[in-house]
């Protein structure tokens, strides 16, 4: 069975590049109108927005800072008067994610993970609840990492925020599954995108030899498992968490 998604319309957050691009493209292709979204770089968000639109898909590109209440209340108004109202939530923007001891970092920069990876679906998912309650369906899609599973140490910050968010998202999944609303995350491993430029290589190898599946992983793989929960195909998935890493986290 080919996984449709003809007739629901989604928001992609932090989709100009990598992950969020490539989830973007693969909705689309599966047929859901598309609401992108970047907060900065205008002529990387036009490329990525070029790149939708030469699949045949229909959509839009918009600007917001998702973790300012008032940007998030315009994006999902904007994105709901271009494309209909939102069906399928994808809260993926992020910001750097710097690994350094704990004596580095200073409660301004947790909060900024918190702001993102809680505050940021808190706000969107406010923002589209009504309509998806009145209709009955929708799918809220959590972009998670391994590093919670893994407890990757000098990252302390980004590992409390993902842990957040995959408690926030186990107690909405319960809490609006009688909506037929279902809430899932996805938790990628190590898959190199543009931000992983510079990386040393050294520390690339090392992730790669560990692996079981023996190679990297790809943005598809991560857009391939985000259209699936998307799709009609999971509407008895809820509350789950989809690590997509190449086996990383059985070892």
């Amino acid at each position: 069975m080919t996984t449709t998604l003809n007739g629901r319309v989604a928001l992609v957050t932090g989709s100009s590049t990598g992950l969020g691009k490539a989830m973007a493209l693969r909705l689309g292709e599966a047929g859901a109108k598309v609401a992108m979204n970047y907060a900065n770089d205008e002529a990387r968000a036009a490329s990525a927005f070029e790149a939708f639109r030469a699949t045949g898909a229909e959509g839009v590109m918009l600007r917001a800072d998702v973790t300012d209440p008032a940007d998030v209340k315009r994006l999902c108004a904007e994105a709901a008067e271009a494309l209909g109202p939102i069906d399928v939530l994808v809260p993926n923007a992020t910001c750097e994610q710097p690994q350094k001891p704990i004596e580095e970092y200073d409660w301004a920069f947790y909060q900024r993970m918190l702001d993102f990876f809680v505050k940021s679906p808190y706000l969107l998912t406010m923002e589209c609840l009504a309509s998806m309650k009145e209709r009955r369906w929708g799918r809220i899609l959590n972009i998670g990492s391994e590093v919670f599973d893994r407890g990757v140490p000098n990252f302390s910050a980004y590992v409390a925020a993902k842990g957040a968010q995959r408690g926030w998202s186990r107690s909405m999944a319960n809490e609006l599954a009688p909506w037929g609303i279902t809430v899932n995350m996805v938790s990628p491993g190590w898959i190199p995108v543009e931000r992983h430029e510079n990386d040393p290589q050294e520390l690339k190898d090392g992730y790669l030899a560990g692996i079981p599946l023996g190679r990297w992983g790809v943005p598809d793989d991560v857009a391939h498992a985000v259209c699936y929960l998307a799709s009609e195909e999971a509407g008895f998935v809820t509350g789950q968490t989809l690590v997509v890493n190449g086996g990383v986290t059985t070892c």
